[in-house]
């Protein structure tokens, strides 16, 4: 039985999970979630490895429909739209629901080419547009002062925080709903990591942003809401464990696991 502590309601929530299972062919490995994950607000999944944090991440822009033999149950809604309806364009779900991974994977193109792309395919076709574009989405990724006299560069050639970034820019420049991070800043330096930080903080009032991370401070520095995710018995499938508020659920956790996991006892 999962705990709540003052999590989103239904209303004021962008994505809604319910009584939703998750399977990797005969693998059970999500059982019955019930989530409403709070719009333009910044949500942290926690837990040991292997619990299905990033299992839960990746089922929610569909990326899971790339393995073959996987499937559902339950349900789950984007802005009351439920993402796994016959019907649903995966491809368009990707695009208002974008995904950052943990190792940057910025395309073998220039700095501009690679915030360009999705724009493109989108039908963008106004070199005028796309430099607008271009320019917006490395600003709001907090990359255009250092890359801006260099936007033929090949994207390969930065840094790993600012391939990271870069990564961002490229999801921004298509205007999702949605921001999903899958450990974004395990593979970065810790300068990269402060901005990256501060960009999630700098975007949240205009999208709903999911973080997976291994770091409870990183949790407790920068998400509104967090929940605890734990697989309690090898082979069986992982489930929520409490699930709310931040402060709360690290100052007055209500799950004796929750507390134990947070203060380093286990994982």
């Amino acid at each position: 039985m999962s705990v709540y502590q003052s999590a989103p309601t239904p209303e004021s929530s962008a994505i809604i999970a319910k009584d939703f299972d998750f399977w990797y062919g005969d693998f059970h490995a999500l059982t019955g979630l019930d989530v409403n994950i709070a719009r333009n607000k910044i949500t942290a999944f926690i837990g040991p490895s292997g619990c299905g944090k990033s299992t839960f991440l990746r089922c929610m822009n569909r990326m899971n429909d790339l393995i073959e033999g996987t499937h559902v149950s339950g349900s789950m809604s984007l802005d009351g739209n439920n993402i796994y309806a016959p019907g649903v364009d995966p491809v368009d779900l990707r695009r208002r629901v974008g995904m950052i991974f943990q190792q940057p994977n910025p395309f073998p193109k220039s700095i501009y080419e690679n915030v360009a792309f999705g724009p493109r395919l989108q039908g963008v076709t106004s070199k005028s547009d796309l430099d607008d574009i271009v320019e917006e989405s490395l600003k709001r990724a907090n990359l255009w002062k250092e890359v801006s006299n260099q936007l033929s560069k090949d994207g390969l050639a930065l840094s790993g925080g600012q391939q990271q970034r870069l990564c961002i820019a490229r999801v921004l420049a298509v205007q999702p709903d949605v921001l999903l991070m899958d450990e974004p800043c395990s593979a970065i330096d810790p300068t990269s990591v402060q901005k990256v930080e501060d960009l999630m903080a700098e975007l949240a009032p205009e999208m709903t942003i999911i973080i997976v991370t291994h770091s409870m401070q990183q949790a407790a520095r920068i998400s509104d809401y967090t929940a605890f995710f734990l697989q309690e018995v090898a082979g069986e499938p992982a489930t929520l464990i409490e699930y709310g508020q931040t402060d709360a659920i690290f100052t007055s956790p209500m799950d004796r696991r929750t507390e134990d996991y947070i203060t380093g006892r286990f994982g």
